[in-house]
């Protein structure tokens, strides 16, 4: 009588941690299945937009995969926590039961298996395309702001060499046609362009200053877009190589306790 009360509450505390292990191992494989459906492709393969979309749901689906990577193995241990409850109270397993524990097994070999090779490879390939798109982006930027500026240096230059226009400038100031804000505005660029004619050089140290601040600024957004790229690809290298050794060993610890199980049971 005793016996059988002091395995009821093992029974009960192994079956709440199989339903809460095979409750973590679903929701998580529901959880890679949505993640794996790749985004739609209106403009086709060869759209740079979805080309770009696609890289980004790559590197976020096996991100996603090693940052929640732990869930299933979580869910693996309290199922063979649950087994291993019943085999010490004396239990008696159902056919089934079996069937789980093997299945179980082969989800942890798959796993382990995704998480050694396939799953880090993705992850570290998306991460330095989207790298690659990103410098591509800077560089055009900075190309573009450099382009502005030797042509605004061009404008004012022109500006400078033609004293119709100066002249013209400086009849509306002295006029009175123009008030306010857009009076300021003028007057501020007709005092700048008096000293930069008086000191002609002063105009090309303000350009090679301004292109030096957009080089220097290009280079910098490199050098933070390379140091994400190498912190994020450590990262998720060794969270994927932690959890493949997880799954692997729980798979190779599995099925030797399940040869040693079935001899006892032969030997019996």
């Amino acid at each position: 009588m005793k016996a059988a009360n002091s395995r009821q509450p093992s029974s009960v505390t192994s079956k709440i941690l199989k339903l809460v292990g095979v409750i973590l191992i679903v929701s998580s494989l529901l959880d890679y299945a949505v993640f794996l459906i790749p985004p739609s492709r209106p403009g086709g393969v060869d759209d740079p937009q979805w080309r770009l979309n696609f890289l980004q749901w790559q590197q976020g689906v096996t991100g996603q995969l090693i940052d929640r990577g732990v869930i299933p193995m979580v869910g693996l241990a309290l199922l063979f926590a649950g087994y291993w409850i019943d085999t010490n109270s004396g239990v008696a397993r159902k056919g089934w039961e079996d069937l789980v524990r093997v299945g179980a097994l082969i989800l942890s070999a798959i796993l382990g298996l995704s998480f050694l090779l396939p799953v880090p490879l993705l992850n570290i390939n998306s991460l330095r395309l989207l790298n690659q798109e990103a410098i591509a982006r800077i560089n055009q930027r900075a190309t573009q702001v450099e382009t502005q500026i030797a042509s605004q240096s061009a404008q004012v230059t022109a500006l400078l060499e033609d004293s119709k226009k100066l002249s013209e400038l400086d009849q509306a100031l002295k006029s009175g046609q123009v008030q306010g804000e857009q009076q300021a505005r003028l007057q501020a660029l007709k005092d700048q362009l008096e000293k930069l004619k008086q000191d002609p050089k002063a105009l090309n140290a303000q350009v090679d200053a301004a292109k030096t601040q957009v080089r220097g600024g290009k280079l910098e957004a490199q050098k933070q877009a390379q140091g994400e790229l190498w912190k994020t690809s450590i990262r998720n290298g060794l969270s994927s190589l932690l959890l493949a050794i997880g799954y692997l060993s729980i798979a190779a610890l599995g099925l030797t306790g399940l040869g040693g199980s079935r001899r006892k049971a032969q030997a019996r």
